[in-house]
């Protein structure tokens, strides 16, 4: 069964001919459609995009996307040059919603083959972006964020890991950029690179022929520029209560986005317990590893972020490293 919520384009949807659980008319506000929905059981939500208030606002798509799940939201544009911009859309796609359109028989496709973030991933290449700064240059790059959200989470030493692991096993490109600070000095590894918000997107133009560029945004919210984010925890008490005190909605913030565990000793059943008291999902449980030696659970989370192909390989008990699967 189906939700639609419907504003301009209500006539147009009209014509769907789908099971409908529940129809909503007019315009409401971000946190009022979050409010009808968070707890209600739908198979996809067809969302017109203006029954959203001020939906010219991207913060008030962010607060659906977050609020509710993003892989189950359909989202009809007008058909307008703002609203259909690549520009436009890869923010959106930067939020985790990739079913857009503005038809309807866009709309009867995604019912029945959603989009994953591979299907859009080429208007997420900041092409648009990168307009801005030198007509005509595009980049190809597949562009991996990775930010700490509890202190000290590991994100720098996990960036130049992994990108030694990318360019020893697999002889790819990589640029490891990080913004706003400069601890990439200290690894004494070329191709790391330490630069301003102002001067991000200059940087990752310049590096457009790398295959992938890994961004260290610990001290930066530009994480609109990345194709992908990943969300470091340290799931250690300590950490974790320091966490909720400062904010106690952070994992509803963090709904559908991949939350990584780093330097976790988390069993399996640890890790249940945590999805279930956070009410989250684990992406990837990633022990403490030794930086001076080589790793296979770095092979096997490449492999589960989509950076490499690799099969999957299990030791005696059947898992590997404590990745959760589901």
């Amino acid at each position: 069964m189906n939700v639609i919520i419907a504003n301009e384009a209500k006539s147009l949807l009209s014509g769907l001919d789908i099971d409908v659980i529940k129809s909503v008319d007019g315009v409401h506000t971000a946190d009022e459609i979050v409010e009808m929905f968070k707890n209600f059981f739908y198979a996809r939500m067809i969302l017109d995009i203006t029954a959203i208030k001020d939906y010219q606002d991207i913060t008030n798509i962010q607060k659906i996307s977050i609020g509710l799940d993003a892989d189950k939201i359909i989202l009809l544009l007008p058909n307008t040059e703002a609203s259909t911009s690549s520009s436009y859309l890869s923010k959106i796609i930067s939020m985790g919603i990739y079913n857009f359109t503005t038809t309807l028989d866009g709309v009867k496709y995604f019912l029945e083959h959603p989009n994953s973030y591979k299907d859009v991933a080429h208007i997420q290449q900041l092409n648009d972006l990168s307009v801005t700064i030198n007509d005509k240059v595009t980049t190809g790059s597949r562009i991996i964020g990775i930010k700490n959200i509890t202190d000290h989470a590991g994100s720098t030493t996990l960036i130049y890991m992994l990108k030694k692991e990318l360019e020893q096993s697999y002889g790819m490109s990589v640029v490891a950029i990080e913004v706003n600070r400069h601890d990439f000095l200290y690894f004494n590894s070329h191709n790391m690179i330490s630069v301003n918000d102002e001067n991000l997107m200059t940087e990752i133009v310049k590096h457009k022929e790398a295959t992938i560029i890994l961004i260290d945004l610990n001290d930066s919210d530009n994480e609109g520029v990345c194709g992908d984010v990943l969300y470091l925890i340290e799931p250690s008490s300590i950490k974790l209560n320091k966490l909720m005190t400062r904010n106690r909605r952070i994992f509803e913030e963090l709904k559908g986005r991949k939350i990584i565990l780093n330097k976790s000793l988390l069993s399996n059943s640890d890790i249940m317990d945590f999805e279930y008291e956070g009410r989250t999902k684990v992406f990837y449980n990633i022990p403490p590893l030794n930086d001076r030696i080589k790793n296979p659970v770095l092979s096997d989370f490449l492999n589960k972020i989509g950076l490499v192909n690799k099969p999957k390989e299990k030791d005696a008990g059947g898992k590997i490293f404590g990745l959760f699967k589901r």
